[in-house]
């Protein structure tokens, strides 16, 4: 407490000093209004604070709070960028948060089943996960389930984040970021299994766990330990604790609060978002030795600012979530920039690529929206035979126009010895 005088910190005096008393009283006045301004200044260091709680473990963040208004504001301003976007092949939700089936309130993490054709959708603040169907001929998704709810006890959640499927395993492992732990539930039939936190081993001491990803090749399960500034590497067998790598910090393998993470089969490596320090990092999936890293803060082409969700489309591209530049930003499997997708005034959070049907899908504000293959990157989808079921609708057109053709001309003219690939290249092209 600041006092002069008998005066109380932040006290203005009034009253009109004698002649004999007026430099005193102007002292203490001065006195005062330093006293005031201090008080506002702590009360901006406060509010700063608290927007950093963000990534800290509450249940809804002054930023999230502060987001949401902002999301308010955006609808009454019309913002409908993504709406009027023919690349977006469909979306999920609406403006306005919900908690009606089909109706979402901050999603956050993804996953395509394609074994199954669906698409598990984790909401934040509606404490569930909700399953839809993507395997509708017109290209659309249809509700068709969820589980999960507000709570701390096993089978409920308390704001989730990340979901993987474990196909070897048939089962879904999720997030369960304000809870501390990571859930597994069975993929059949979405029955709740068991649950990992702190109780299982003294190195799981997990401060708000984000990203989940499976690496098939060494069976293991890798988390973000966002608050903890770590990778958590876990045995897909049987769910134990192995290893963590990196600290706090802004040097090659060092992390500030790490969201979201994805495994690059094909060339072993981990992709992992460094939010804080505004880069990507990219790492050996064998031992986790730091490989290189791209981006810095930023606005410009290559430049990210606070990026969250990363997913490895089927060329080996890297896709990243640019969440405060309202963006997709694409990058070679070296880190070098190839294009920006334009997400208008909504904040996209997380990122998942279908690499049976060519779609990128990512959340953002209160919806999930697709982009339809081949509509943003190159060769996200080619046809084979064994991928027709997952073909877009147009290309399912061609193929059944195709074989009337056929069926009609003679077997011996130059129509019925173009191999179906070549027609549907050339058809595509048109």
């Amino acid at each position: 407490m600041c006092e002069l005088g008998g005066m109380r910190e932040g006290e203005v005096l009034f009253f009109v000093p004698s002649s004999i008393g007026s430099c005193w009283f102007v002292a203490r006045c001065l006195v005062g209004l330093s006293c005031l301004v201090s008080r506002v200044w702590e009360l901006h260091i406060f509010i700063s604070w608290v927007c950093k709680l963000e990534f800290e473990n509450i249940s809804l963040s002054f930023c999230e709070r502060a987001r949401e208004i902002g999301l308010d504001w955006k609808r009454e301003m019309g913002d409908d960028t993504l709406d009027r976007d023919a690349r977006i092949q469909l979306s999920i939700g609406t403006k306005n948060s919900g908690n009606d089936d089909g109706q979402l309130s901050f999603p956050r993490g993804l996953a395509f089943d394609h074994h199954r054709g669906l698409l598990l959708l984790v909401e934040c603040n509606n404490h569930r996960v909700q399953v839809f169907s993507c395997d509708d001929d017109d290209g659309g998704c249809s509700f068709v389930s969820k589980f999960g709810e507000h709570g701390r006890q096993p089978g409920q959640f308390l704001n989730p984040w990340g979901v993987a499927i474990d196909h070897d395993h048939d089962r879904i492992l999720i997030t369960d970021t304000f809870n501390n732990r990571v859930q597994s539930w069975s993929l059949s039939n979405q029955s709740f299994l068991s649950f990992i936190d702190q109780y299982e081993s003294r190195y799981l001491e997990f401060r708000s766990p984000r990203g989940i990803a499976i690496d098939k090749h060494h069976h293991r399960i890798i988390i973000t330990d966002t608050n903890n500034d770590r990778l958590v590497f876990l045995s897909s067998i049987d769910l134990s604790f192995l290893f963590s790598i990196g600290k706090p910090g802004s040097r090659p393998g060092e992390l500030c609060r790490p969201s979201s993470i994805a495994i690059d089969d094909d060339r072993h490596r981990i992709i992992v978002t460094d939010t804080i320090n505004h880069r990507v990092q990219v790492l050996s999936s064998i031992d986790g030795s730091f490989l290189f890293e791209f981006g810095s803060q930023g606005d410009q082409p290559g430049q990210i600012n606070t990026p969250q969700g990363v997913c490895i489309d089927n060329q080996g591209r890297i896709i990243v979530a640019d969440l405060h530049n309202h963006r997709l930003q694409s990058f070679t499997h070296e880190g070098h920039h190839i294009s920006s997708f334009d997400c208008g005034s909504e904040y996209p959070y997380e990122v998942a690529f279908d690499e049976h049907r060519g779609v990128i899908a990512f959340t953002a504000d209160n919806r999930v929206h697709v982009i339809g293959a081949n509509q943003w990157l190159a060769d996200t989808f080619s046809w084979r035979p064994d991928r027709h079921r997952y073909a877009p609708s147009w290309m399912k057109q061609a193929v059944s126009t195709m074989t009337m053709i056929r069926s009609l001309v003679d077997e011996c003219s130059a129509m019925s010895m173009i191999p179906n690939e070549l027609l549907f290249e050339i058809f595509s092209h048109l």
